[in-house]
């Protein structure tokens, strides 16, 4: 008698294990992976539970949900990166146009041009905000990885680009102190030397338009020669000021605007050498030109 209670306790035990498993787990094919449940989606699903059905179709819901949003992105992605370089571009052409009109500020001595570079350079700070937050919005989308150190370097040369403005309002600054004084006349040449940080810089920006890493390489070179014109300038403003005393306010707002234009083309070079790894993976940057490490 007891030999048989303990049978049925024990059939009864394990029906009740059984039933409590059923409806504490879901069969191992329903545990898929929100693409693999959207592959399931013509399958028609034979279940005597209500409660677990409607759990398998909402699950293979969100499966088609997120696949057609797959299907979606990339074409928004591509448009939103378009977009982004366009702005980029354009910020560039105003940082171009606010040095370049600085310089011929200081060169004609016209206080209204040197205000108006003043002025603008708050568009180039807006650039740098707008493209800092579209590309923030890019990333978060997962890009692929040459769409991500495309992002990274247009947020990097933003910066640059920024920079550049900020040195053009500070010669333009300048050339608002020298337009109150006797025009002072100097054997280098600013124009010239603005010239060469100018052409790295447009340099810089065409290779990465056009995608020519070799091209951003041959700006780097040039960085040399306009700290040069650099150095030679300081001596020789130094000279002028010991023998002319009268002169140190003038040779002093010389010294800053050729340390602008020196900068400038350090800006010039940093964005020779994004491009360099933009499109060819490898990180130059204080190994010159010859030496660089490869990303994987």
């Amino acid at each position: 008698m007891n030999l048989r209670v303990g049978r049925r306790c024990c059939a009864a035990g394990s029906a009740g294990l059984t039933r409590r498993r059923s409806n504490a787990a879901l069969p191992t094919h329903w545990l898929l992976s929100v693409r693999q449940a959207s592959r399931l989606s013509s399958i028609r699903v034979q279940q005597s539970r209500t409660g677990g059905t409607c759990c398998l179709t909402r699950f293979i819901g969100a499966g088609r949900a997120l696949l057609l949003k797959r299907i979606d992105m990339p074409q928004h992605f591509e448009q939103e990166l378009v977009a982004l370089k366009e702005m980029l571009l354009t910020m560039a052409s105003h940082a171009e146009s606010a040095v370049t009109r600085a310089v011929q500020a200081v060169a004609e001595r016209d206080d209204d041009l040197a205000r108006q570079v003043k002025e603008d350079d708050s568009l180039i700070d807006q650039f740098e905000i707008d493209i800092d937050e579209a590309a923030v919005n890019l990333l978060a989308k997962a890009p692929l990885a040459t769409d991500l150190r495309l992002i990274t370097v247009a947020m990097k040369v933003s910066l640059d680009l920024e920079r550049v403005g900020d040195e053009a309002t500070t010669i333009s600054r300048r050339s608002l102190e020298l337009s109150r004084e006797a025009p002072l006349t100097l054997k280098i040449d600013i124009p010239g030397m603005a010239g060469i940080a100018l052409s790295m810089l447009n340099n810089a920006l065409d290779a990465f338009v056009n995608r020519n890493p070799l091209k951003a390489r041959e700006v780097i070179p040039h960085d040399k020669e306009v700290d040069e014109l650099n150095k030679r300038l300081h001596r020789e403003l130094v000279g002028c000021m010991t023998e002319k005393p009268e002169t140190i306010g003038r040779c002093l707002n010389f010294m800053v605007i050729s340390k602008s234009l020196e900068r400038i083309a350090d800006h010039a070079t940093n964005i020779a050498e994004e491009v360099v790894y933009l499109y060819e993976a490898l990180d130059i940057r204080h190994t010159g030109k010859g030496a660089a490490v490869r990303h994987a």
